[in-house]
């Protein structure tokens, strides 16, 4: 058997030729049918387009109660951070760290999170503590306070 002896499969389809007279059967109008929008070219009418009328996901009201708009949001802080903006025996508050540019919102607090290695010691007062944070913050010699 030779691969020009194969059938040919739905893959090899001749492509249809369209708008060369009306004898091939596809002339005229070109398989686009008589007149209106999607006759046009350059015509595209979106899935969700309902043809002017108001759209189902505006005739449906809006359901459900949503927590989002109450939660607690915190500026994250990473050791990296720490180390490199303070000194030996400083202590570290959210107002200097705001003060110093490291974060730019409280929001609802400050969180520390264990990012980066910290070499120094520090006294550290947040929010929040991430518990890889705590340890590394403690085995560096330096204290964690929630505030």
């Amino acid at each position: 058997m030779k691969l020009e002896s194969l059938p040919k499969s739905k893959e090899t389809k001749a492509r249809k030729i369209v708008g060369r007279g009306t004898g091939s059967g596809m002339g005229k109008t070109s398989t686009h049918g008589q007149k209106g929008q999607k006759s046009r070219s350059g015509a595209s009418i979106s899935a969700w387009f309902q043809g002017g009328q108001s759209p189902l996901y505006r005739r449906l009201p809006k359901r459900g109660f949503n927590n989002k708009r109450f939660e607690t949001k915190y500026a994250c802080v990473n050791l990296s951070d720490l180390n490199n903006f303070f000194e030996d025996g400083d202590i570290v508050t959210p107002e200097i760290l705001k003060e110093r540019g490291i974060v730019k919102k409280q929001l609802s607090g400050i969180k520390v999170l264990a990012s980066g290695k910290l070499e120094k010691k520090l006294t550290v007062k947040a929010n929040r503590f991430s518990s890889a944070s705590v340890t590394a913050i403690e085995a560096a010699g330096g204290k964690t306070e929630v505030i």
